[in-house]
């Protein structure tokens, strides 16, 4: 009798220790991880805009505050800055500022935008764009700080950051503090490539000599603009918290906000820096389609002949399909348009200006009687030759040059840059 009460005994209490056992795992699957417990060393990326107002709001407490954004200043919760700041009782936002396309992301590109107030806030908004690029002294009348919160997309020729540039400019003029809330370079932040811009070729879509891939974040590219171009700005970078250079945007756990209207997905950024080049010609670069810079063609065109042409170039991490499609605006509105869709199979070894350059060497070789660069202004320079950064690789192009022999000529002076680059980077 002992013995089976021993046995019963035993039994129960090993029964009685699988149940608890069991529960505990089973537990972990309750919240986030389903089961998995692989982010518990991961700390949560967190932006400028919120390391400011979590950590280190001290920053401009009693001052009155200028803010310089677009819809892409959001926390991760996607609450705008603009709405954070204007709720928060300990700051003073007194007026907004808005780059290309607007404070609320509203204008086409190259639409301007007049001075006008905030309906949400009541706040006055001042463009950056058209005629006033640079805030003037009446724009920033009793403003001690200004801060920048705008998402870039790590290419050369995107407006954004010479909006920046303008306002660090105008800010070092007036004696007014300068604050950068930082956020990813949605390329990464380890590639660089392409040509660096020749200071002859500079305008608002290319004001320093940077490359076209320049692999770093507007944080870091506010540093090195402020010193290595003398802009002498009382400059402050609110660094992110846990952001890597290996990381592309879809690595991080933000929502892609549009910078631009037609830059509608990460898709459209990866090709960007090459495809965007199109713009310098007659070819449509997908504007007035829902695959901007993906969607390249023109009338003139065979679609699967240029698929072919393109893809026996064997380019890293990228694959052409023939399409046809009819933009709605911008270049060959209502026509009917071939061409190719540009599919990235592998970002992390794609090179988009190499891309870009093949993309416009093929167009040109295969259609010469057709195709056509942007005409020349009076100094002779054309709309592509501001975009690339250089009048020479469009006279190489049209001598027969191969994509290999240009990087070749641009290496040194990427290879300098990237020496003088190193010098900025914060992650």
């Amino acid at each position: 009798m002992k013995k089976w009460f021993v046995m019963l005994l035993t039994t129960i209490l090993v029964l009685s220790s699988l149940s608890v056992a069991f529960a505990d795992n089973n537990g972990k699957g309750h919240g986030r991880g389903h089961g998995h417990d692989h982010g518990k060393h991961k700390k949560k990326l967190e932006l400028g805009v919120e390391v400011l107002l979590d950590d280190q709001k001290e920053l401009i407490e009693g001052k009155s505050v200028g803010l310089i954004t677009n819809p892409t200043g959001v926390d991760q919760e996607l609450t705008s800055i603009v709405d954070l700041l204007h709720n928060d009782a300990d700051v003073d936002l007194k007026a907004l500022y808005g780059p290309e396309h607007g404070v609320r992301g509203s204008a086409q590109a190259g639409e301007y935008v007049e001075y006008y107030i905030d309906e949400e806030t009541g706040l006055p908004v001042y463009s950056l764009y058209g005629s006033t690029k640079k805030p003037t002294p009446e724009m920033l009348e009793g403003i001690d700080v200004l801060l920048f919160d705008i998402q870039d997309v790590g290419t050369r020729f995107y407006t954004y950051i010479y909006t920046m540039a303008y306002a660090m400019e105008a800010a070092a003029e007036n004696d007014i503090e300068f604050i950068v809330l930082d956020r990813p370079n949605p390329l990464g932040g380890e590639a660089v490539e392409g040509p660096v811009l020749n200071d002859e070729y500079s305008s608002f879509i290319g004001k320093y000599e940077i490359p076209l891939r320049h692999g770093m974040t507007v944080g870091e590219l506010a540093s090195l603009f402020n010193e290595e171009f003398e802009i002498g700005a009382d400059l402050t970078v609110l660094e992110m918290k846990h952001w890597k250079r290996d990381m592309y945007y879809d690595d991080t756990p933000l929502e892609w906000v549009l910078p631009s209207p037609n830059m509608p997905t990460l898709d459209t950024a990866l090709v960007y820096p090459g495809a965007a080049l199109i713009e310098g010609t007659n070819v449509s670069e997908g504007r007035g389609t829902t695959k901007p810079f993906e969607l390249i063609g023109a009338p003139f065109i065979n679609s699967t002949e240029l698929a072919d042409e393109l893809n026996r170039l064997d380019l890293q991490g990228v694959e052409f399909r023939a399409a046809s499609f009819t933009p709605s605006f911008s270049k060959h509105a209502g026509k009917l348009t071939h061409g190719v869709q540009i599919h990235v199979t592998d970002k992390e070894t794609f090179e988009p200006v190499k891309m870009g350059l093949s993309l416009v060497k093929t167009i040109h070789d295969l259609y010469p009687e057709d195709f056509e660069f942007r005409a020349e202004n009076s100094d002779g320079v054309s709309f592509f030759d501001l975009l690339v950064g250089n009048g020479w690789i469009r006279e190489a192009i049209e001598n027969g040059e191969s994509v290999e022999e240009m990087q070749q000529q641009w290496e040194e002076d990427l290879e300098n840059f990237k020496e003088v680059r190193e010098e900025y980077l914060l992650y």
